[in-house]
């Protein structure tokens, strides 16, 4: 379960990162959908990748408090 909750956070990141690039490209007149410029050749692994990252977000969403060392309650304080 380890490996995928990395997988899953690297795609939310890879989510995340490309949506931002989406707005700033719709406020600066430019199509910078990182995901469709990659792959907008291929609908359809377009669309997986979409789906991956959704699902990715929701997995996160679920059940991130119990794999997450920041949110974990008897987690001692971080060190400097």
């Amino acid at each position: 379960m380890k490996s995928l909750h990395g997988v899953a956070f690297i795609l939310l990141i890879i989510g995340g990162i490309n949506w931002l690039l989406v707005g700033l490209g719709m406020w600066f007149g430019g199509n910078w959908n990182v995901v469709t410029l990659i792959l907008g050749g291929v609908p359809w692994l377009e669309a997986l990748v979409y789906v991956l990252v959704g699902l990715s977000a929701i997995k996160l969403l679920m059940c991130h408090k119990k794999t997450c060392k920041e949110c974990d309650k008897g987690a001692a304080p971080a060190q400097m």
